[in-house]
């Protein structure tokens, strides 16, 4: 059975939303969602999922407060505890299952309500292997960029490069927060921070609502929908120990990116995929996420960054949307908001970002320090 993505909608997509509540937030993504669908999601809609850490939202059990804005009071509703990519490849199984027909699905962040960030992130993700350390998260991505850099013999110029890219791409993109013309060498010389990583290495946070209404083929059909099929997806974690993790890879996109192959029969991904989105909440990510999903070699990313193999124009674009570095740090939101834009590139309505002729894309995640979680989908359009 095909499942397809047949509405998105997005809201906010700013470093802070004072006059928005959380709950107003998600109702204008969801109300943008149904209107692209054509769906009412009081009749049409069969299930309803929501991707939330209770830490992020300051209260627990937190799907008790979704269905109101959500249009789905006394509708089967359930949380993801996990990353907007995770909650789509709920979604398509759901449907797989031919008990459900439609499913919404719907990741956000207030990330300017969190007064202490840095403590969720050292306890609401990791309350048992890093926490005691007593470290700032982000030291372990330090760490990892420079075993990175280092194991692969990347330039440290190639980050650089990442961030001018990304910052720039956001210029073109409405839903961009940090979109910036940055010199590469702007790049290189803002404050270091993790070593080897600088600020602009670090993508700030923001706020913003991602939903997408996805369809069984059938459904798709009555609904006359312009769909975006989802061709496979894979999901996995690499171990929660700094002392068993994978240092020089991303284990949990290489694991989850096969999985998605498979499902698509997709042989040649670096042949066939036309455009990607990756996460690239650091720079180095995007660099070793590539290498992950096999869109590079290992050890070659970083030199086709600085080729501009993954500019707008180039070989492979590789966050045409500005990524997290310029669209913003949406935490449980940046997978779904990673599908969300390859599906507009797939259906040719990404403005002035736009990839000419693309059919096939691919949209990866991972669930941000201190964890090794993550998934890849495929999205392909045609038969």
């Amino acid at each position: 059975m095909r499942v397809g993505i047949v509405g998105l909608g997005i809201a906010g997509f700013r470093p802070a939303t004072p006059e928005y509540s959380w709950k107003e937030l998600m109702f204008e993504a969801a109300a943008r969602a149904y209107a692209d669908a054509g769906v009412d999601p009081r009749t049409q809609v069969d299930s309803f999922i929501t991707c939330a850490e209770d830490y992020y939202e300051g209260f627990g059990i937190f799907d008790e407060f979704v269905p109101d804005q959500l249009g789905a009071v006394l509708r089967p509703t359930c949380t993801v505890s996990g990353d907007g990519l995770q909650g789509l490849a709920s979604a398509y199984m759901q449907i797989q299952t031919g008990l459900i027909d439609v499913a919404v699905v719907e990741a956000h962040s207030k990330a300017s309500d969190l007064l202490t960030l840095d403590g969720v992130l050292a306890h609401g993700l990791d309350p048992v292997w890093t926490k005691p350390l007593g470290m700032h998260a982000y030291v372990v991505a330090g760490l990892e960029a420079d075993a990175f850099l280092r194991s692969t013999r990347t330039p440290r110029s190639a980050l650089d490069r990442v961030v001018a890219k990304n910052r720039g791409n956001g210029l073109r993109n409405p839903a961009a927060a940090y979109g910036a013309r940055v010199d590469p060498d702007q790049a290189g010389a803002s404050e270091a921070r993790f070593s080897p990583l600088r600020r602009l290495d670090i993508s700030a946070p923001a706020d913003g609502c991602v939903v997408l209404v996805v369809a069984s083929e059938a459904a798709a059909r009555r609904l006359k929908a312009d769909a975006v099929w989802i061709r496979g997806i894979g999901w996995a974690s690499d171990s929660p120990t700094l002392e068993t993790r994978a240092w020089t890879e991303a284990a949990y996109a290489r694991l989850a990116a096969a999985m998605a192959y498979r499902l698509a029969k997709l042989r040649t991904p670096a042949r066939d995929i036309g455009i990607a989105e990756v996460d690239d909440r650091f720079s180095y990510k995007e660099l070793q996420h590539l290498e992950a999903i096999g869109l590079a070699k290992r050890g070659e990313a970083g030199r086709r960054a600085l080729r501009g193999d993954f500019d707008l124009g180039g070989r492979l674009p590789v966050n045409a949307s500005g990524g997290s570095i310029g669209c913003g740090n949406l935490f449980e939101a940046s997978g779904l908001h990673r599908a969300a834009e390859v599906v507009l590139q797939l259906r040719g309505d990404a403005g002035r970002r736009q990839v000419d002729g693309v059919r096939t894309g691919v949209a990866q995640s991972w669930r941000f320090v201190p964890s090794t979680t993550g998934a890849v989908a495929v999205l392909g359009v045609g038969r």
